[in-house]
């Protein structure tokens, strides 16, 4: 049996997709293992500390001392917060507005 272009194509998407869906839950997952609180706790505490609507969240190993933390891009109006919580101790490590040209 001879499969048509479109069909190989299609075939080819989908094992594609198989493995890109994957990457995209959210930044950091791989370090999941080593936080102590979970994501939605530590969305829960950013939100305390900064109200607004998640743009987008991270967890991220920083290097130069807070180790490992969940970011979280809050916006609240026309201003984009960036908010800290470590992911061992729960604590809030920042909360600063962000500049026209955050990364």
């Amino acid at each position: 049996m001879k499969l048509s272009n479109p069909v190989r194509a299609l075939g080819a998407m989908a094992i594609l997709a198989a493995f890109v869906a994957p990457a995209l839950a959210y930044t950091g997952q791989d370090l999941a293992g080593g936080a102590k609180i979970s994501l939605d706790a530590a969305k829960a505490t950013a939100l305390k500390a900064q109200p607004g609507t998640v743009a987008d969240q991270e967890l991220e190993k920083e290097s130069g001392g807070s180790g490992l933390r969940y970011s979280f891009d809050i916006k609240n109006g026309a201003v984009t917060h960036e908010v800290g919580i470590g992911a061992v101790t729960g604590a809030v490590l920042e909360n600063s507005a962000e500049g026209p040209n955050a990364d």
